[in-house]
């Protein structure tokens, strides 16, 4: 407990695929971990930072100071500004450590398909990315493709800020219940096209299944976790990471590897869920013995014999559990997993009686069952351990207060506790106090053989759903590749039962009433309704739907006017494959604003989603590459390279380059706009001002080297410029110009020198402006959002615990 009492230490990540890898590593070892010894203010810590030492190759870092400290000791300043900026740009990622263990024992390989169920905010995606584009050479796409999921349309935004720092053609982000994540498959939905395509459904190598969880064990970097945790968060969630896990196992290819995780130390939601999935799936899933992987982290096995917490009372198993109780307290909870002959149960979980309410993430609420109501009352507590006292009215003239154990039931009855015969001592619990860290549980499934099919779809019925024809589609064997979204409904958890209830009725209420109305005022009332629907569909009218409300379609570039204007102007070598992996949220190719490139992966699962009726709901794919530029002066190409896919494309661009010195690369970053003859060489300002106008790439000449080696350098030091008519004009983004020139700055020993606060004139001799339109001193068109639709979309607002 005085562990959990102490701030959460910092921690963060070097992108090991980043540029300046390698600076940065030496920056820390030889700077900051020097000039930061005496900050140390914990008698059991001798260094300020140290690399963990169970990451590989020493990427993760451990700091010795809280996110608190690092934000108010003026002596860590510079430090929290190199970790603020270095972050924003991608080169590290500011990470919890435990939260760095579960992506690692996927053991993620550079072909592989992976799938990140719950993604947000994507601390992990962003690792799993790294992983996939470590092991490959710059400038060189990986075969290997991650989809991140998240049910949150705000947590996806998040998600997609987070992942769009790795500039990466192997990603796609989608928006679903993970739990009915779509399987795409083509034999149900288009069979005429099985012979003929290469992915058959939608299946993958890796999934990272990290669950929505009470966050228990998030207490030192959340400490109002002290305050708002009770009880009932994690049984009322038990039933929601069970149909997540498996649905992820459906969605596992035979000899894939599949990580459940929470940050809980709860074990209704850890072991228990792990032996659920056990015995729904037979010999088809292997729980995996990983004690030699990562040997140096420290770690506990997980445990086989546990209780359950009920609010006041202790269960030994599900025989104990109140009749009232046995639709909330289900017996996959518990060990054996084995429930009582009353309860009725559906593929090892009880069903959901929707006369049996109950508030389970509430811990009170209103009960009704038949005629009788149970009124609930929690006292205050922390921890929400304190008892609980139960008032059944009856015929609403007589109450009689019972204690927890009443209902033929005792306290005493939980004294034997279950022990599973499974072997959940191969799962992993991560503890506080074995290394100054958070809480984790991590659990590695293999799956051997394919699931019997009736399981899955048993699981992707929803059991919290009550709406009869969503019942009668599941058990006709439907799955939520029927379902469109419109007819999803998620309760949220935290949500009372009652609530729900009452709502329906209110509806129903609303029915009646709007059929007594006259027919005056129903004619009102319509021609409301179709006003409202044409106001709607004005503010879509220049955006093509789709099938998903609000979501931007995904639509092939296929302009080859356009294309060949963009290849002839750069110079784009045939060897870079555009044809079939250019795609635009806009299908009008006189409007197109923005280009993207994605990988030949990413380009089948589209194939595919196309095939089965776009059954992904896609917020963002790809890498952007392209984006379109206007000028005053006029350029022959109208779209400019973007600073996110320079890198990938430049080993690839034979004209429109420029090759720079370090002081001449070094002012064009800091005063970002300079005069043709103001450069130090004035060779480079010759040949900036031959260049055709337009979009254009200098490149750092790092010594005497040939030129044109240094082009076909994919990790040659380059940014996006734009020349005008008189001057050369960057066009990166402020953050990223100066963490360059820092870079650049350290590499090579220059001094930064310091610079008047006011705007370098961009004005040339003759007053004209030499910007594109938009100004890149100002105007930021990388920062530009590519739609403002997924505001509007369409869902249900779930949230988790991270």
């Amino acid at each position: 407990m005085s562990m959990l009492r102490k701030p959460l230490p910092a921690a963060f990540r070097i992108n090991a695929s980043c540029q300046f890898y390698q600076d940065i590593c030496s920056q820390l070892e030889n700077d900051f971990r020097k000039s930061l010894e005496s900050e140390v203010s914990d008698d059991h810590e001798k260094e300020a930072i140290r690399p963990l030492a169970w990451y590989p190759g020493n990427l993760a870092w451990h700091l010795n100071f809280s996110r608190m400290q690092l934000r108010r000791n003026q002596a860590l300043e510079s430090f929290h500004e190199f970790l603020k900026q270095e972050n924003e740009v991608g080169n590290i990622t500011r990470q919890e450590a435990v939260s760095m263990v579960p992506p690692l024992f996927l053991n993620v390989q550079p072909d592989h398909h992976i799938l990140d169920m719950c993604a947000a905010p994507g601390s992990k995606t962003f690792q799993l990315l790294e992983m996939i584009h470590q092991s490959t050479k710059p400038g060189v796409l990986p075969t290997a493709m991650v989809v991140a999921n998240d049910v949150d349309v705000q947590r996806c935004n998040l998600l997609i800020h987070q992942t769009k720092r790795m500039c990466t053609a192997n990603l796609i982000v989608t928006n679903h219940e993970a739990q009915n994540f779509p399987g795409c498959s083509l034999a149900k939905f288009c069979p005429e096209a099985c012979a003929e395509s290469k992915l058959q459904r939608l299946e993958f190598d890796r999934i990272l299944c990290d669950v929505p969880c009470s966050g228990d064990g998030t207490a030192r970097k959340a400490p109002d976790m002290w305050r708002t945790w009770n009880i009932g968060m994690g049984n009322g969630l038990h039933r929601l990471q069970v149909e997540i896990a498996m649905r992820g196992i459906g969605l596992l290819k035979v000899g894939g590897r599949m990580v459940y995780s929470t940050c809980s130390m709860n074990p209704v939601e850890n072991e228990a869920v792990v032996g659920e999935i056990l015995r729904r799936c037979g010999d088809s899933v292997e729980l995996l013995d990983v004690s030699n992987e990562l040997p140096e982290l420290i770690r506990r096995p997980g445990l086989r014999t546990w209780k359950v917490r009920d609010r006041a009372s202790w269960l030994g198993s599900h025989n104990d559990v109140l009749h009232y109780r046995k639709n909330a307290i289900l017996p996959s909870m518990f060990p054996s997993g084995k429930g009582t002959t009353d309860s009725c149960t559906v593929g090892g979980s009880v069903e959901v009686n929707i006369n049996a309410v109950d508030a389970d993430m509430n811990e009170s609420g209103d009960m009704v069952e038949g005629k009788e109501e149970t009124k609930i009352a929690t006292s205050d507590s922390n921890n929400g351990d304190n008892a609980n006292t139960e008032e059944i009215k009856q015929d609403e003239s007589e109450s009689v207060k019972v204690s927890r154990g009443s209902d033929e039931k005792t306290d005493s009855a939980s004294i034997v506790t279950e022990h599973s015969n499974l072997p959940l001592h191969r799962c992993m619990r991560i503890i506080p106090h074995d290394q100054n860290s958070g809480a984790f549980f991590i659990a590695v499934l293999q799956k051997l053989s394919p699931l019997n099919e009736s399981l899955v779809v048993e699981v992707m019925k929803g059991e919290r759903s009550t709406s009869k024809d969503k019942a009668l589609k599941c058990s006709n064997g439907q799955g939520s590749d029927t379902v469109p979204a419109e007819e999803i409904s998620v309760q949220q958890p935290g949500v009372d039962d009652t609530h729900v209830l009452v709502e329906q009725q209110n509806r129903d209420m609303d029915t009646e009433i709007s059929k007594d109305k006259s027919s005056e005022e129903a004619k009102v009332v319509a021609g409301e309704a179709q006003n409202d629907q044409a106001t709607r569909r004005d503010k879509r009218k220049t955006q093509n739907q789709g099938r998903w409300r609000g979501v931007d379609p995904v639509i092939f570039f296929k302009d080859e006017a356009t294309i060949r204007s963009i290849v002839s102007f750069y110079g784009i070598k045939d060897s870079f494959a555009l044809e079939g992996h250019l795609v635009t949220r806009n299908p009008d190719t006189n409007h197109v604003k923005r280009i993207y490139y994605v990988s030949k992966s990413v380009k089948e699962v589209l194939d595919l989603n196309l095939k089965v009726g776009e059954r992904l709901k896609i917020t963002s794919l790809g890498l952007k590459i392209f984006e379109r530029q206007s000028s005053k002066e006029g350029s022959p190409c109208t779209f400019r390279l973007s600073s996110e896919g320079l890198p990938l494309l430049l080993p690839y661009i034979t004209k429109q380059i420029l090759y720079a010195s370090a002081i001449d690369f070094q002012h064009l970053l800091q005063y970002r706009i300079i005069k043709f003859p103001d450069f130090v060489d004035a060779k480079f300002g010759e040949q900036a001002s031959a260049l055709l106008q337009g979009c254009c790439v200098v490149i750092l000449r790092e010594g005497h080297e040939d030129l044109e080696s240094i082009g076909m350098d994919p990790s040659a030091i380059a940014v996006v410029c734009w020349k005008g008519k008189t001057n050369l004009c960057v066009m990166v983004t402020p953050m990223d110009g100066r963490e360059l020139l820092e870079r650049i700055s350290f590499r090579f020993g220059l001094k930064i020198p310091k610079v008047d606060d006011g705007k370098p004139d961009l004005k040339s001799d003759d007053g004209s402006d030499e910007q594109p339109d938009g100004g890149a001193e100002t105007v930021d068109p990388d920062c530009v959002p590519e739609s403002k639709a997924s505001e509007d979309m369409d869902i249900s607002d779930v949230k988790d615990t991270e």
